[in-house]
């Protein structure tokens, strides 16, 4: 059965899978921290940063470590979408390297987009007024721009689309519902901004902070590890919902067995 894109229908979607494959998604974020603490610790001993060859060799090669990283993770959570009725191996979550240069080649686009947007401030900025007024206009900017490419990692995982492919097809797939995907990010870092009070509170009730200073990192682990496999379920459940939406087919795999 054919169901448009409305955040009840999403947030449903998402707690699906969260709530089945949690664990799963939580173990898999923890070892890809931890490789990736290895490979810098790894690089750092075998790269001389003594210039500029190293440093950008050390910057490319932590860029496509994320990239992968990344990307896997969002592969797991599209594998665990689609096949949780069927089996599926490690090789289904590993991206390509094509994928990967096309998360690279996006990251350094927006990295240069925003040092442009900082050298158009400085020259407009000729007064604290109009500083302002072009501050806003970036912060503006650079949040719509977000918006409408949140899911080019998602058309990159699933499709295998080029960084420009990517970038259109998200940007086609939020026209005429950002106001919707605006009001799930309101939810999202609602649900982040709570989840931090709580544990704040917990920590500042029960601990003395002064005496046990490692229990802040503690906290701020488990604040990470409840969070960042939520926000990324989220995303991707938006993601799956949109592109649905524009097609008349079934968007869930229960409904067609």
């Amino acid at each position: 059965m054919y169901h448009p894109f409305t955040i009840a229908e999403t947030l449903k979607s998402a707690w699906s899978v969260i709530k089945k494959n949690y664990i799963t998604l939580l173990v898999y974020s923890v070892i890809s921290l931890v490789l990736y603490k290895v490979i810098e610790v790894v690089t750092s001993f075998i790269l001389v940063f003594d210039n500029y060859y190293s440093q950008l060799i050390e910057t490319f090669v932590m860029m496509l470590v994320q990239s992968y990283l990344a990307l896997s993770f969002y592969r797991l959570i599209l594998t665990l979408m689609d096949r949780e009725y069927y089996e599926f191996s490690i090789k289904d979550i590993i991206p390509s390297l094509r994928m990967a240069l096309s998360f690279i080649t996006i990251a350094i686009f927006y990295g240069l987009l925003i040092v442009l947007l900082v050298v158009i401030k400085d020259l407009l900025a000729v007064s604290p007024i109009a500083e302002f007024i072009v501050d806003k206009l970036e912060i503006i900017g650079i949040a719509y721009l977000l918006l409408r490419s949140i899911f080019c990692l998602c058309f990159i995982v699933d499709e295998d689309s080029g960084p420009i492919d990517s970038l259109k097809q998200s940007f086609f797939i939020t026209n005429h519902n950002l106001s919707r995907i605006f009001g799930l990010v309101l939810i999202v870092v609602g649900f982040i901004a709570i989840l931090l009070l709580i544990i704040n509170l917990i920590i500042t009730l029960f601990f003395d902070i002064e005496q046990k200073p490692y229990v802040v990192r503690i906290a701020g682990i488990c604040w990470i590890a409840i969070a960042f496999p939520v926000v990324q379920v989220m995303i991707m459940a938006t993601y799956r919902k949109l592109v649905y939406s524009h097609l008349d087919v079934d968007d869930d795999v229960s409904e067609t067995l």
